[in-house]
């Protein structure tokens, strides 16, 4: 049987999970509603954080399937996965064209040699215009040095919602049969006689868990067959073997895995047996032969801590809340999250290294959701010395805001380091390009929603390490901090408005060196936020005015993390998200400040 191995790479909402939905459904390999963004996480935000498998048959032949994430923050998951396949299948929204990520992506796949077939989506959408997107598309591969082979690529258009593929525009199509017979003609079988007579070579590009069975590795083979039960030698990129025992075999079979006896060259399959496993690694049959080249997995960029709840509320909402099962956790986490590094040398906090905010945020709301209480300290951006130079991670930003928008953006951007690259301006839209210190952009998503209106669009990919540019100026705000534990009253809050934003509702619990709002004039103020009004038995004019509340800003994990300060952490439970200050008392912060003096 032939093989067949494709990725299918695009930007976040283009339909790279919805033509893969559509490709399984067409082949009866999955039921209708049954989705590759299986993740609870994926469904509510609508996008892939983790590479996926899946497997259809079509015509005799097997094609493997991998989903990839399009966010930037999970590139470590995109490098891994396109090693393992043969060619990529690029997905375009047929009105946006090519987008960050799309490029992001596309450079990772073009650099290993891969040939891309195109695919412009979403085609029944108004305002579409196929022929500017399909010029920017080969502009694009240009810029990201395509070769001549690269550059005469197929391009098919589709509708994967309704899971129509066409050859032309204009045909007339029902399914997606146009695109399954490109991919037997545009992608070479993975396996040969000649590949299927040598002895074993495969390589692990992806890692799983199973609760049971351990650590499970996800491998391409190369050459030859792997057997349940077979001895095997693994290899790394510093001449390190050891051996092993394949324990349990699975290959992909729609979006399930199936315990096989073995597998051959070629094919995708996950396995047990070896618990060291690592990413990259070789597992081979001789022992004298020379491993594959290593997967480089791309550097972390942001660092924070991990801290026990030692909040006045601590254990009230929370499952496991010791220092042990926040230690455990985050040991299982790095066993698959091969972006994610993790300090455990300090005995107060555990130092996580990440590639953005949304890698980190991702982590820590499944830990929330598996019960976990924690605190988090403020976000800040991992500096690399080399010799007396200072290094940082740089940004590329594309945001794209309605023209008469565009000035306020880029004079926020420019007080933030950030050098415009270049300005597009069509249909009353501007889509502009910034390079950025990744410490200019934290905590600056926030703030652009609330300027655009709702109606900007920001995206942003890491480009590298870049000379430090010295200090960043940001509109700094004050925070309100509550100086009494209680239930906040509405009476209370309806006089602390006028001071600044609040983030709680009235009859919220509260406790002393709680944040409960920010203050516009960037100093820390503390105030009652559970003091009522004095009763009389007079009345007088004004004493019996209606309170009218502005409603509360609600504090979200990516939100808190972004407008937390050093001095504050955000305390995180299965029900709530608090932001707090590290030392409770206002004497203690007193204290505190005067030594950091």
């Amino acid at each position: 049987m032939e093989i067949r191995n494709i990725a299918i790479i695009a930007h976040v909402d283009h339909g790279k999970t919805t033509l893969t939905d559509a490709l399984m459904k067409q082949t009866g390999m999955a039921e209708e509603g049954v989705s590759m963004d299986s993740n609870e996480l994926e469904q509510e935000r609508g996008i892939t954080i983790y590479s996926k498998n899946a497997s259809i048959y079509y015509k005799g032949g097997k094609i493997n399937i991998v989903d990839t994430p399009g966010h930037a923050d999970f590139g470590s998951e995109v490098e891994r996965v396109l090693r393992s396949i043969d060619s990529v299948i690029l997905l375009v929204d047929a009105k946006e064209g090519p987008m960050p990520q799309t490029k992001f992506v596309l450079k990772k796949s073009l650099e290993l040699g891969l040939k891309p077939i195109v695919v412009l989506n979403k085609i029944d959408k108004p305002g579409i215009r196929i022929k500017e997107v399909e010029d920017m598309i080969f502009e694009l591969f240009i810029d990201l040095g395509a070769n001549d082979e690269q550059l005469d690529f197929t391009t098919l258009y589709a509708i994967s919602r309704d899971g129509i593929a066409k050859r032309h525009i204009d045909d007339d199509s029902k399914d997606l049969t146009p695109l399954l017979d490109t991919i037997l003609e545009e992608v070479s079988p993975a396996s040969s006689e000649e590949k299927l007579t040598k002895p074993l070579v495969a390589q692990s590009f992806n890692l799983a868990y199973d609760n049971f069975l351990g650590r499970l590795a996800i491998s391409r083979i190369y050459e030859g067959v792997i057997k349940d039960g077979m001895n095997v030698f693994v290899k790394n990129n510093k001449n390190e073997t050891y051996t092993g025992k394949i324990t349990k075999l699975f290959t992909f079979e729609g979006l399930q895995k199936k315990e096989v006896k073995e597998a051959s060259a070629g094919d995708i399959i996950m396995f047990a047996g070896l618990p060291d496993i690592f990413i990259g690694e070789t597992i081979c049959q001789n022992e004298d032969h020379i491993p594959m080249p290593s997967i480089n997995i791309d550097e972390p960029t942001i660092s924070l801590n991990f801290l026990v709840n030692n909040s006045p509320f601590a254990g009230r909402e929370g499952k496991f809340v010791t220092n042990r099962q926040l230690k455990e956790r985050l040991e299982k986490e790095l066993e698959v999250n091969v972006g994610l590094k993790i300090d455990f040398s300090s005995p107060e906090y555990y130092k996580v290294y990440g590639r953005g905010e949304m890698h980190i945020a991702i982590l820590i709301e499944n830990m929330r959701r598996e019960g976990y209480e924690l605190q988090i300290s403020q976000p800040t951006v991992i500096i690399k010395e080399e010799g007396d130079k200072k290094y940082e991670p740089f940004e590329e930003v594309t945001i794209i805001v309605p023209e008469e928008m565009s000035g306020s953006v880029i004079e926020k951007l420019s007080k933030r380091s950030g050098i415009m690259t270049s300005i597009v301006t069509e249909n009353n839209n501007s889509k502009i390009i910034f390079e950025i210190p990744t410490r200019g952009i934290l905590g600056f998503r926030n703030e652009f929603i609330v300027n655009t209106k709702g109606e900007g669009i920001i995206y942003s990919r890491v480009i590298g390490f870049k000379p430090y540019v010295g200090k960043i100026e940001k509109s700094k705000v004050g925070s309100m901090v509550s100086m009494a534990t209680g239930k906040a009253l509405g009476f209370s809050l309806w006089n602390l408005q006028e001071r600044g934003a609040l983030y709680i509702h009235p009859a919220i619990q509260v406790y002393e060196g709680m944040v409960i709002g920010n203050v516009s004039k960037g100093m820390d103020l503390t105030v009652n936020p559970i003091k009522g009004k004095e009763l009389t038995n007079m009345r007088a004019s004004g004493s019996d005015e209606a309170i009218i509340l502005t409603p509360p800003i609600e504090l979200t994990l990516e939100r808190g993390m972004s407008i937390m300060n050093d001095d504050e952490y955000l305390e995180i439970t299965p029900i709530s998200i608090r932001l707090r200050k590290k030392y409770l008392t206002e004497v203690e912060r007193i204290r505190e400040s005067r030594k950091a003096k």
